[in-house]
């Protein structure tokens, strides 16, 4: 019976071609994933483990903490003293003290080098030897001066900087010009994801990020001999355990590589959920394959009982032909998986990355999890055709071309359907009225239920809604449409089994989509309805705060009119802190649209408080309500509440005040962005002006309201398009279901087909007749998938509507509109082969055909 199973494989290469290219596309995106989330790391753990060598102990500062009161403790980093402390330890070879920040190089034009949020500055530490292990120096050496840096090689070569030449660096404040010293390689993690590192002396550091006398990290490298466990216990008497960590260099690394392991096991998750889609769906696709090879076998396996095979026999060769289908998609997934691991990789450095180097890591737990999941799902899609075959009785085979339903199993899988269904969408309405999270989760769940009951009901469906739209295909198209259509419900399984791949791609299609385009619609509708502003400024990459100077400079700029900071602070009311906003009451009004509920916007030039209204109600807190409040700098005061206004989630926190008062209690600035009007309207001429004011810094950015929409819109496009290309490859599946569908199609009816040419029709109206099913059916499914997925969005989009303001469900019709096209044009390709294969059958012989 194996002999027979493998010489049956080898019969039908062409149709179980479709079925290995389904199951190795699944595989190889499982398969790809866990080499590539391996490889990275470990090639990341181990650039993690060398960038440790040589530290026997490292020491890392919190900064200052608050007890219970409010009030600060603690020193702000590891002093100078600390330092000469540890240094003096017996053991010790040399302590090294770090400090590092944000710091961004602009290029010849004054354009940022590198990503905002990668873009680093640190100090640079010689030790004895007059060099920092942590750099090769292939040009010049180190800072030595105040006015000196030292550059990355690759930002160095971006910006067509040599040794002696003038670099402009911003950090926070006013960009500053130095000398570069240097040019340096590093295996720094900025440095490897795109981003740059400027090495500064240690007392301009020191002044930039902490404080003189002050360091963030102490690395200490032991003598020959000396234990680091006994080093690290001496080190730990020396500081103040409540406000710093100190840990061996091995321990540190070894914590690292598990947050390494942790960050890439959230993508690896991500990837397996959209290669579990397409298993998913490719599942349809084996068990029609399968269907159909057993049908158009069913007189040999009906021979194969007549000489004295049982059922179990039967079933098993069936299930022999699996298992061999299934273990070379799987060796082929395997292989192509390492090929796709290989791609991911060299896709992340064209964003600029650089990953360590290193072999590619295929795991034994990878080779087995490949061949278990090839031949797992070919087996589990072919264990129902199998049954099947193995319940027919010789002499009712050999009489059949096909294997009909019966009315009982019609009912039951109705009834199923049914019950699967309602309660998917009583989990959807559960999750709905739930709201949040939670009820993100019962949506979830819901849907799940929602596409295994639509699944279940759709041979139910079929026969309504294609019968439905043939009229429309007769008139339109003649006799091949009416044919068509008829076609399409003969086999309502096999119809439903092949919608319901597409239904399930575009229903998560259609749900990413609406709810994409709806989040960017409120997004842009608070640009323009909340934001009255000309520009918007903040740092590049919304890496950390600008300093107070930005909005002092822009104050005094001439043909500036308004400005205002945001700077964001706090307070606590009893034990409970409260997340406030800075502004300037003389021109908020005119830079943001606040809407108050009750009071006036104007009262934050009185010295009150403005509350949002969730927080007013959650406070019962109300106009002329007042709150003893104690600042970030111990002192106590009493806020009046002034106004109430709507909340604006995103450009204001829940309490609005004069930036003066925030400030004046705060010894950090923490101005997030700073808001700006200018004479005339915004314009090119309006936003160089403030360029200009500010020194041309580049690590500033300055943004019109468009440039909002566009970055925001910018992240939702990209989001969305990955997401279409990951989950291209159900749809390529439900592509080649869909010519398996239509080729058993053409098969079953091949003495039929002859008859419609003997009596007139002719080649070209038999194309268009399998063309015509073949979209039918595409859009039969690509129809359920849409409005399932539409739905869902809107089922999603009510529980986060109460944190969105001005929320308002957007359906992208154009976008729906080149989904269904776009079914329509899968279902013509799909048709080529079988529509070409039906076209060129002769006549006589498909007559003669049985």
């Amino acid at each position: 019976m194996f002999r027979t199973a493998l010489r049956n494989v080898l019969a039908h290469k062409a149709r179980l071609l479709m079925t290995v290219l389904a199951v190795t596309l699944g595989v190889a995106f499982v398969s790809g994933t866990l080499v590539f989330t391996d490889t990275l790391k470990k090639s990341l753990s181990g650039q993690s483990a060398k960038s440790y060598e040589g530290v026997a102990v490292s020491v890392t500062s919190y900064g200052q903490g608050r007890n219970e009161a409010g009030e600060k403790e603690g020193e702000p980093g590891l002093s100078q003293q600390t330092l000469d402390k540890v240094k003096a330890l017996p053991g010790v070879g040399s302590v090294s003290g770090r400090v590092f920040g944000f710091a961004g190089v602009g290029d010849e034009n004054g354009k940022l080098i590198g990503s905002g949020w990668s873009n680093q500055g640190a100090n640079y530490t010689p030790v004895k030897d007059g060099k920092d292990p942590r750099y090769t120096f292939t040009q010049g050496a180190g800072p030595a001066k105040l006015d000196e840096i030292a550059l990355d090689r690759a930002t160095a070569d971006k910006g067509k900087y040599k040794v002696g030449d003038k670099v402009r660096v911003a950090t926070n404040g006013p960009v500053k010009e130095y000398s570069l010293a240097g040019v340096f390689t590093t295996e720094d993690g900025a440095v490897q994801a795109g981003g740059s590192l400027v090495l500064f002396d240690t007392k301009v550091a020191q002044e930039l990020y902490l404080k003189p006398g002050y360091f963030m990290e102490l690395s200490v490298a032991a003598k020959d001999g000396a234990s680091a466990d006994k080093l690290l216990a001496d080190i730990k008497s020396l500081v103040d355990s409540k406000h710093t960590k100190a840990q061996t260099g091995a321990a540190l690394a070894k914590e690292q590589a598990k947050d390494i392991e942790k960050g890439l096991g959230q993508m690896g998750t991500m990837l397996l959920v959209f290669a579990g889609i397409s298993l998913f769906v490719g599942i349809f696709l084996i068990y029609n394959t399968f269907t159909m090879l057993v049908t158009q076998r069913t007189k040999e396996l009906a021979l194969l009982r007549a000489v004295g095979a049982n059922r179990g026999q039967v079933m098993r060769s069936v299930l022999a032909e699996a298992l061999v289908v299934g273990a070379v998609s799987a060796v082929v997934g395997l292989i192509s998986g390492v090929g796709l691991a290989v791609a991911m990789r060299s896709l992340i450095g064209t964003f600029g990355a650089k990953l360590p180097g290193g072999d590619l890591v295929i795991a034994p737990s990878t080779v087995v999890a490949a061949l278990v999941i090839g031949v797992l799902v070919t087996t589990i899609a072919a264990v129902l055709p199998a049954w099947r075959t193995g319940r027919i009785a010789p002499v009712a085979a050999m009489g059949s071309a096909h294997l009909p339903a019966t009315a009982k199993s019609l009912v039951l899988r109705n009834v199923l359907g049914s019950v699967i269904s309602v309660l998917g969408i009583g989990l959807v309405g559960l999750g709905v009225s739930m709201g949040g999270d939670d009820g993100r989760m019962s949506i979830g769940a819901g849907a799940f239920f929602m596409l295994i009951g639509m699944i279940v009901l759709l041979p139910l469906l079929s026969k309504p809604v294609i019968g439905a739209v043939r009229p429309l295909l007769q008139k339109v198209f003649g006799i091949p449409g009416k044919l068509a259509s008829q076609n399409a419900v003969r086999n309502p399984r096999r119809t439903a089994v092949t919608a319901a791949s597409l239904a399930i791609g575009l229903t998560l299609v259609t749900t990413l989509s609406v709810l994409g385009i709806t989040v960017g619609k409120v997004v842009d509708r608070m640009s323009t309805e909340k934001l009255k502003a000309d520009y918007k400024v903040s740092m590049a990459g919304g890496m950390g705060y600008l300093d107070k100077s930005v909005a002092e400079t822009l104050t005094k700029t001439p043909g500036i009119k308004a400005v205002s900071p945001q700077t964001a602070g706090y307070f606590m009311v009893g034990k409970d802190f409260r997340s406030a906003s800075g502004v300037n009451p003389a021109a908020i009004g005119r830079l943001l649209n606040i809407e108050t509920v009750s009071g006036s916007v104007d009262s934050l030039g009185k010295g009150e408080v403005l509350v949002a209204e969730k927080t007013a109600k959650s406070q019962n807190l109300a106009v002329g309500s007042t709150l003893k409040v104690k600042y970030d700098d111990g002192q106590e005061g009493t806020l009046k509440v002034g106004a109430v206004y709507k909340d604006m989630e995103g450009l204001l926190s829940p309490f609005v005040l004069d930036d003066k008062i925030l400030t004046q209690h705060s010894e950090e600035s923490a101005v997030a962005e700073v808001y700006v009007n200018v004479e005339g309207g915004a314009s090119k001429a309006g936003q160089q002006k403030v360029v200009d004011a500010l020194g041309k810094n580049p690590a500033i950015n300055v943004a019109t309201q468009q440039d909002m929409r566009n970055e925001m819109g910018g992240m939702i496009n990209t989001m969305l398009n990955v997401m279409y290309g990951l989950l291209g490859m159900a749809l390529i599946i439900s592509v080649l279901g869909v010519v398996n569908t239509l080729a058993m199609s053409v098969f079953e009816r091949t003495q039929e087909i002859g008859m419609l040419r003997a009596i007139g029709l002719d080649r070209g109206r038999v194309k268009n007749m399998i063309r015509l099913e073949a979209v039918v059916i595409s859009l039969f499914g690509a129809t359920l998938g849409v409005a399932i997925g539409v739905f869902l969005a809107w089922a999603v989009g009510t529980t986060m509507a109460k944190s969105m303001p001005n929320y308002e469900l957007i359906l992208p019709w154009d976008r729906i509109g080149i989904f269904l096209l776009l079914a329509a044009v899968v279902g013509v390709l799909a048709a080529m082969w079988p529509a070409r294969s039906a076209a060129r059958l002769n006549m006589l012989t498909a007559i003669k055909t049985e």
